[in-house]
């Protein structure tokens, strides 16, 4: 089978390149027309305006908000905020007593209700369930019917905290009335049962007591479900990871539910926000290392909003929006003009440099840093679609830096590359010697930059972290554009002959870059990159606008070597070609 050349290789390159680029445009432009993104990005609050939400907190038993759990409430919602995909929201205090939440443009319904909710997670035991429906009036239980606790109730799932009460207001409950599923304004005490509905299946329950708090738990996530085998399913859900104290006590739990059966509603724990029933999974199995999952008829959307619910339920307290306003922008549009025109400036600077250094190379540089543009582009457009990403000041803060961070990847690749050139290599070999050298010294640059884009994205707040976020992106993108682009086009370049022989406006003429002539016999010099033998005089010549440049760039090592053979030339008489690699035996000789 024949090999692939680096011609070959580098076309074939060029056309993944290709078929990225089409694939996100197409992905945007699908979105566009039959989704709600913008070939525009969406911009942040500093730069669009948007929406601002006075809350105003609410503590279980009325008691007064402490500014500790004013402090941490503030952290929750930022984090409430953050991961639904609102990114640079601004979240403060006001007066040590409500939280003004600014969002860039109009909150959804979910993420208005995710700001607004209480986070009193609690796992409570089922003790009894029913449909939803309430009976008809004319029909109640008769009295002498209705549950009589005989004795205190020994646990959570004791049926004697059912109290005729407690029944008679079960019975009452219509889950089919919407009002029913709304949060309540006083939840249950967590020592005392209480009735709710599940919004979902609209069927109403008598719970036990809290047995586990929902500030025990850790984290939260979701996924496709698995086989014992580890094989993914085609069923969404939910995993909860508990901390220490919530391992131990769950694992009790599961115990004594798992002990009743399938049959026994007391089987099941529900999960309880703000007195509705986030979900009443059943126990099928103990467990003991205090990561249960939960599964049942979730799809994508719903099996993410009961993480989300889960992962930031330990809030103490819930708000009420006491008033919400449109804002302005807080920059608007002249400052975003002012940062497009220095991202301008400073691509144009960055061009006319690489134009009077590598000359008509430096057009690979141009090019591969609008294809970087092209990407990123894209990349945050799609991200605002999809991820609701908003850029900020900020952000286009972040890319301007990036253009400089971009061009140093070329540099390091075209200085490798003349290096080769001035050690008497043709140009073809110092294009894959160079990108050889280059390319670890790329990597590493760019694994530090995306190290301090992620530690600066996760311990920063605010805007600070949407400049962490283009900084990483860009990163990225510099990467895919070194790999998949420019290294591609040099190969190819290397192939033709205005690049190949070494041009003067090529930028890669060895004679300019102070290469050192190799000996080829009888008197005759071969120059780096060149085809044919020159006479040594015609060498010397055109190697002479080099010299600066040679001596300037030689180690102390080559230097003493240099005058060694100046000195040997002058008492022979004759010129001496210092080959490379050879060494001080070969140079007297």
């Amino acid at each position: 089978m024949p090999r692939t050349g680096p011609g070959t290789a580098a076309k074939r390159t060029l056309v993944w390149l290709g078929v990225l680029t089409a694939f996100l445009a197409i992905l945007l432009g699908s979105g566009s027309i039959w989704s709600t993104a913008s070939w525009s990005p969406r911009l942040a609050l500093d730069l669009e305006g948007g929406t601002q939400m006075i809350l105003a907190p609410r503590v279980q038993g009325g008691s007064e908000i402490t500014a500790e759990q004013l402090d941490q409430a503030v952290e929750i919602i930022r984090q409430r905020v953050d991961g639904s995909g609102v990114a640079e929201a601004e979240i403060n205090t006001q007066s040590g007593q409500n939280v003004i939440v600014s969002l860039p443009g109009t909150p959804d319904p979910q993420t208005r209700d995710l700001i607004q909710a209480s986070a009193q997670m609690e796992f409570r035991p089922v003790l009894a369930g029913g449909p939803g429906q309430a009976p008809a009036a004319e029909t109640p239980t008769p009295e002498e019917d209705l549950p009589q606790p005989a004795a205190e109730p020994q646990n959570a799932s004791d049926p004697n905290w059912i109290t005729p009460e407690l029944y008679q207001e079960f019975e009452a409950l219509n889950c089919l009335d919407p009002a029913a599923l709304e949060p309540t304004e006083e939840p249950a005490p967590a020592d005392q049962p209480m009735v709710a509905c599940e919004p979902d299946t609209q069927g109403k329950y008598i719970l036990g007591p809290v047995e586990v708090p929902g500030t025990d738990i850790s984290t939260a996530s979701y996924g496709l479900q698995r086989s014992p085998q580890g094989q993914a399913l085609n069923t969404w859900a939910v995993t909860i990871d508990f901390n220490d104290e919530g391992t131990r006590i769950f694992r009790g739990v599961t115990e004594r539910l798992f002990a009743f059966g399938q049959d026994d509603p007391r089987n099941q724990f529900a999960i309880v926000l703000d007195g509705r029933i986030v979900s009443a999974p059943r126990t099928n199995v103990v467990i003991p290392d205090g990561n249960p999952q939960i599964t049942g008829n979730f799809t994508e959307e719903s099996a993410a909003a009961l993480a989300e619910q889960l992962k930031y339920g330990a809030l103490p307290i819930s708000f009420e929006i006491q008033s919400e306003q449109q804002i302005s922008a807080t920059l608007g549009a002249d400052q975003l003009r002012l940062g497009l025109i220095a991202g301008l400036i400073g691509l144009l600077l960055v061009a006319a440099y690489s134009m009077f250094q590598y000359r008509l190379l430096g057009l690979v540089t141009i090019a591969s840093l609008l294809v970087a543009g092209i990407l990123t582009y894209l990349a945050i457009c799609i991200l605002g679609w999809t991820e609701n990403y908003r850029l900020s000041l900020a952000g286009v803060a972040g890319l301007i830096v990036a253009i400089g961070q971009t061009a140093d990847s070329f540099i390091v690749y075209f200085e490798r590359i003349r290096d080769e050139l001035r050690d008497g290599r043709g140009l073809i070999t110092a294009v894959e010697n160079g990108w050889r050298r280059a390319k670890r010294t790329v990597l590493a640059s760019k694994a530090v930059n995306l190290l301090a884009a992620l530690v600066l994205y996760f311990v920063a707040v605010g805007n600070v972290r949407g400049f962490a976020f283009t900084l990483g992106l860009t990163a990225i993108a510099d990467l895919v554009v070194v790999f998949l682009f420019t290294h591609p086009v040099l190969r190819l370049l290397a192939r033709t002959k205005f690049f190949g022989e070494g041009h003067p406006w090529s930028g890669l003429d060895p004679s300019r870059l102070g290469g050192i002539p190799l000996y080829r016999g009888a008197g005759r010099l071969r120059e780096p990159g060149a085809t044919v033998p020159v006479p040594a005089a015609a060498a010397r010549t055109k190697n002479k606008g080099a010299s600066a440049e040679a001596e300037r760039r030689l180690t102390i090592a080559e230097r003493r070597r240099a005058e060694q053979q100046k000195a040997l030339a002058g008492r022979t008489g004759s010129t001496v070609i210092d080959r490379p690699g050879s060494t001080e035996k070969e140079i007297n000789e």
